[in-house]
């Protein structure tokens, strides 16, 4: 059997120590690894990328720098979007009638910086997942295990759709019926999401809507009219019944209304 190729992942960050140390990781998982200190050089490799060699996009996930100076890591993935060249995890969007030329590249957020706003900013712009820094290896594994999923996942759907829209021509034999795909996990992640989210009692989710706006406990005490301490209490149910680890946990889930491929394995 011919092994499949490697999956590559383009890092962008402007810490030249973080970068050295996640590409020895990376390489040594497995990934091929390229790296770029700064979000405009990379763009610019990308862009060639898609327009000369598409094929070396097959594959391949952009670990991604939120802050960074000059172009940000949020500037960089709005300029690839508008290209077409990252995934969009909009259950309700069609595939285009032909699949383009370079799959779109899945992306993961890093932050150093646990900031709540940046966090949604990124997760509204179509992000796998955000790794808060430092994070452990096993997180990183388990965001590109979800993220090359997905992007494999929406590039099949795309193509079985282009079959079905090319109508065979004169005396041409119809295409072959293609094989049912595998469960979608995004889809699994959203069920798991929403099941989690209907165990939750009404003051536990006006708690949840407080947290992903940012607000401290006692911002959130004051709007819904209880005590500090009974905010505490709901935000601890809360945590325990969506199986969340931490905040930022938490609030990926909520931003992206889904479960991580692995935490559904786990539950």
């Amino acid at each position: 059997m011919t092994p499949r190729p490697a999956r590559t992942v383009y890092l962008v960050d402007d810490n030249a120590e973080f970068r050295s140390s996640a590409q020895w990781w990376l390489s040594g998982a497995g990934y091929r690894v390229h790296d770029f200190g700064d979000a405009q050089t990379a763009l610019d490799a990308l862009d060639r990328l898609a327009a000369e060699r598409p094929d070396e996009l097959h594959r391949a996930c952009l670990l991604l720098d939120v802050r960074m100076p000059g172009l940000s890591g949020l500037d960089l993935h709005d300029r690839l979007a508008d290209r077409g060249l990252t995934l969009r995890l909009d259950p309700a969007a069609e595939p285009p009638a032909a699949p383009p030329a370079a799959p779109p590249l899945p992306v993961v957020y890093m932050t150093g910086h646990g900031d709540v706003p940046l966090a949604v900013a990124a997760m509204q712009k179509g992000a796998v997942t955000m790794l808060e820094k430092p994070f452990a290896d096993d997180a990183l594994e388990q965001a590109l295990e979800r993220a090359f999923a997905l992007a494999e996942s929406a590039w099949a759907r795309c193509q079985v759709a282009a079959l079905f829209a090319l109508p065979p021509g004169d005396g041409a034999v119809p295409p072959p019926t293609p094989r049912l795909p595998e469960p979608d996990p995004a889809e699994t992640g959203r069920r798991e999401y929403q099941r989690r989210l209907e165990s939750l009692s009404p003051r536990q989710r006006q708690v949840l809507q407080g947290i992903v706006a940012g607000k401290l406990s006692k911002q959130i005490a004051w709007e819904i009219g209880l005590s500090g301490k009974t905010v505490e209490f709901h935000r601890k149910c809360l945590m325990e019944r969506m199986q969340a680890r931490n905040a930022m946990h938490l609030l990926r889930m909520a931003v992206s209304r889904s479960v991580d491929v692995a935490d559904t394995l786990v539950a």
